[in-house]
């Protein structure tokens, strides 16, 4: 084997082994988002207590991940899609880390909620989890497998992720409005929405990051309410 063929491969073993930690990274942030959510729907003690548990695990693999990308920044000169793909890593590490935290800050967070005998209705909390839930799934695969097009769905999704906290806060208004001794309960059932709309955010913004990876090209600033046909470029830069 040459000199040249030999640094090649390892080049692209580095670039193998940053995807695998986005990976890692993702799957365990799934995890957390799902715990707080059971946390808080199910009541869920153990899942309010491990969500938070993996944090470390997290901060871990971020901190790995930039390392590991600085290095190839500083002594592959990549370019072209390998350069968008490395700087978007750093990116979407960050975003991932943040879903982490969001995660873990509504599980701490059902600790302390006591709804019981409240007639708080957490149907439509449910419904959000479910929805951003789904749309972290998604964007996680599609980093997996550099899928511009599932990305473009996750981005599109967020839409509907927002009209769920807005319905969300009138109805928990409503509540605190007609019967002042909810008003405890409410406040945290708003954080925990405000949070899981915050990891839908942070899921768009992995979405967005992939198709600039991909394409070379940024979708909108605004995110469209109909087709994608006339809103997303399609032809994939060099």
């Amino acid at each position: 084997m040459t000199e040249t063929s030999h640094t090649v491969k390892s080049y692209e073993q580095e670039l193998e082994l940053l995807r695998n930690i986005m990976a890692r990274m993702g799957g365990l942030v799934e995890r957390q988002t799902s715990l707080a959510v059971a946390a808080v729907i199910d009541r869920n003690e153990e899942a309010a207590i491990e969500a938070p548990d993996l944090d470390p695990q997290v901060d871990e693999l971020e901190r790995e991940a930039e390392t590991l990308a600085i290095r190839i920044l500083a002594l592959r000169s990549p370019m072209a899609v390998d350069l968008r793909e490395i700087v978007s890593a750093l990116k979407i590490t960050g975003d991932l880390e943040r879903i982490g935290d969001y995660a873990s800050s509504i599980a701490r967070r059902s600790m302390k909620l006591d709804i019981a005998d409240s007639g708080i209705s957490l149907t439509g909390l449910r419904s959000m989890g479910r929805l951003v839930q789904d749309n972290l799934r998604r964007v996680i695969d599609a980093l997996s497998q550099r899928d511009r097009d599932r990305a473009i769905e996750v981005w599109q999704a967020d839409t509907a992720v927002d009209e769920f906290y807005t319905s969300m806060f009138r109805e928990l208004m409503t509540y605190m409005m007609e019967d002042p001794r909810s008003i405890t309960s409410c406040i945290h059932l708003l954080f925990v929405a405000k949070n899981l709309e915050r990891i839908g955010d942070h899921a768009t913004n992995i979405a967005e990051r992939i198709y600039y990876a991909a394409t070379g090209q940024m979708l909108p600033a605004v995110r469209p309410r109909g087709g994608l046909a006339a809103s997303a470029p399609s032809r994939p830069a060099e």
